[in-house]
């Protein structure tokens, strides 16, 4: 269920904002959002898996903390990366 090392590699190489950023609030934002629609899909043929959706709340809070973040602190930022990743907000 966890990312593979090649795809985690293309979201960051995608949402970096310079040549050595991992961990930008727009990175992490992707990295969860990739995770939370991985565990969304498993979720589905899995109805009974409670404690991976206990993960999925915490990582959905953890995104929506984030993106609270870039609210306050930039909102361009924030509207692009809405709206790079299709979210309802």
């Amino acid at each position: 269920m966890a990312l593979t090392e090649e795809r985690k590699q293309h979201v960051v190489s995608t949402y970096r904002r310079h040549g050595k950023d991992t961990g930008s609030a727009e990175v992490q934002i992707a990295i969860l959002t990739e995770r939370i629609t991985q565990l969304t899909e498993h979720l589905k043929s899995h109805k009974k898996d409670h404690s991976s959706r206990r993960g999925l709340l915490k990582m959905v809070g953890a995104r929506s903390s984030l993106l609270k973040y870039l609210t306050r602190t930039d909102r361009e930022r924030y509207q692009s990366i809405i709206d790079s990743l299709g979210l309802r907000k």
